[in-house]
């Protein structure tokens, strides 16, 4: 029989709710709505996560915490639904010239940001100046923001791919690239190119982080740093019937077991970071639901190659075959996950499926050891995050089952662990030996997974190329699959790519999770999205 709460903590429970309607809301028929049908009583959602968000300004941040927050704020021009296929948002379609340089994108009418002011195409423009030219008054981000990523640099740089964006009128943009670029579609999908308020961004400058205004289903309300970020529904939001939710609340909760105590508690609507382990004690309560997201992750280990031994292939290839990756599965992600191979996820097309995984073999290990000038090991540092990430679950322990295996062949790990913001910083300027890390794909391409993760250019300091892997045939190969058109040839230049980061094992690939969620059983319409861009103005809570 499945476990209830106690009656004393049900009348505590509701007592708390009528009192401060602090989690989850009224009832169902309590509920006021306006003739739009969005709710408007008090309903309050809570989200327990593991870690803090990094920012808010969308084009500044790529942590999956600071994305979970700011894609309830803000909007993209196009997105991807549930089953990865390209969606309008903002825009309402576009179009692509014959020689494939210019975009024309055609924007939806009537939005506002929710500050009031118009979305239009001069806002869009604004974003983009504001993004690609460092000279711009309202620039963020020095040299490191995702837009450089994406395009070769900013504006003035040798390799920037955009010649010049314009508002051919109020509801239509024209974008022209120097250089072809196949998914550029897709880029305007990717929750960092969403679109700000140029008012918002004219009043608060370099401190718009902390004042986030775009045109999506909840306003930010405030930020107390390490507790909680809280959010309101945008009562002006256009999409009919949305938000549901009166708000949100994204709280810090670094203990995955603590999380699952305030989800059984009534504390918390929703919590990620969920130990496998505990999935039992989830399903064991009436009251409660667990959903599975579906995978498009990959875990990792970066080894540095700027640092000793991690420049010999020998010492890199030894990792790949020392580390047991399905023992560390069986133990620490209770059948949420899948071995990884490869820097892209299977469900992603162009997949090199034919590539065969390093075989877990010890003493083959030791052997490529002795042969690079190591036959005793070594002794180095692993960093490892101090929260859980949705392709980590459990990084302390998986660092630790890590360092089990490879003091089979010598090498001694020393673990290394701080919260997450220091722990990108820290990376991003190579202060590791070796590292645990990951990526949810943000865009449905293995380009997505491959140019910021793995190019020469983005190991430059502070890097994302948390290997320092400099390639110049990997560069090639990717930077010809972007200017490609042709889905064919680009499939087999991904695919060569694949098995050239095989051969050069920059990284030991861990897992593909599929990371479970724990939520309330009066939690309705929360459609897990692969890559963690939940629609939040579709939740609703139904007691």
């Amino acid at each position: 029989m499945k476990k209830t709460k106690s009656l004393l903590f049900c009348l505590v429970l509701v007592l708390s709710v009528v009192l401060a309607a602090c989690s989850g809301g009224k009832d169902e028929d309590t509920a006021k709505k306006d003739d739009t049908g969005k709710v408007s009583n008090n309903e309050t959602l809570i989200y327990a996560r593991g870690a803090d968000s990094v920012g808010l300004d969308p084009i500044n941040v790529t942590d999956g915490e600071s994305i979970r927050v700011t894609h309830a704020i803000f909007e993209t021009l196009f997105t991807y639904d549930n089953d990865l296929e390209l969606q309008p948002e903002l825009a309402e379609s576009y179009d692509t010239s014959e020689d494939g340089l210019t975009f024309t994108i055609h924007l939806k009418e009537g939005i506002k940001f929710q500050d009031g002011t118009a979305f239009n195409a001069d806002a869009v423009v604004f974003n983009f100046e504001r993004w690609m030219d460092t000279e711009n008054p309202y620039h963020v981000g020095g040299d490191f923001t995702y837009y450089s990523f994406l395009f070769g640099g900013f504006k003035g740089d040798e390799n920037h791919k955009i010649e010049a964006v314009k508002a051919v009128d109020a509801k239509t943009v024209e974008i022209t690239l120097k250089e072809k670029i196949a998914p550029f579609a897709n880029y305007l999908a990717i929750p960092m190119l969403a679109m700000a308020s140029p008012a918002a961004i004219q009043e608060h400058k370099d401190q718009f982080g902390q004042h986030p205004v775009g045109t999506g289903p909840f306003k930010f309300e405030s930020w107390s740093p390490n507790e909680n970020i809280k959010l309101v529904a945008n009562d002006n939001y256009y999409v009919a019937g949305e938000p549901k939710l009166a708000g949100m609340t994204f709280t810090v909760v670094p203990d995955n077991a603590a999380r699952l105590n305030q989800l059984i508690a009534g504390e918390a609507d929703v919590v990620d970071g969920v130990n496998p382990s505990d999935v039992t004690t989830i399903d064991s309560y009436d009251n409660l639901q667990l959903v599975k997201r579906p995978s498009f992750n990959l875990g990792y280990v970066a080894l540095n190659m700027e640092k000793k031994p991690f420049n010999d292939l020998k010492v890199r290839q030894a990792m790949n075959m020392a580390i047991d990756k399905q023992a560390l599965i069986d133990s620490f992600y209770s059948g949420f996950a899948d071995v990884s191979k490869h820097p892209v996820p299977p469900a992603l097309w162009g997949f090199a499926d034919d590539v065969q995984d390093y075989k877990y073999n010890i003493e083959e290990a030791k052997k490529l050891l002795a042969e690079a000038g190591y036959p005793d090991g070594f002794s180095v540092k692993l960093f490892a995050m101090s929260n859980p990430r949705p392709y980590m679950p459990q990084p302390q322990k998986i660092a630790e089952g890590i360092q089990s295996d490879l003091a089979k062949i010598g090498v001694k790990l020393e673990i290394e662990s701080y919260e997450w913001a220091t722990y990108l910083e820290k990376a991003s300027n190579g202060e590791h030996d070796m590292m645990l890390m990951g990526w949810t794909g943000v865009m449905a391409d293995p380009d997505n997974f491959l140019y910021p993760n793995l190019t020469s250019e983005n190991a430059e300091k502070p890097a994302s190329n948390y290997a320092f892997y400099k390639s110049e045939a990997f560069d090639k190969l990717v930077k010809e699959a972007r200017v490609e058109y042709d889905h064919d040839k680009r499939i087999e230049l991904y695919k060569e790519a694949q098995r050239l980061i095989h051969e050069d094992a920059p990284w030991v690939p861990l897992a593909h999770t599929t990371p479970p969620v724990g939520m309330a059983d009066y939690i309705k319409g929360f459609d897990l999205h692969p890559m963690e861009i939940d629609d939040f103005g579709k939740v609703s809570i139904e007691k």
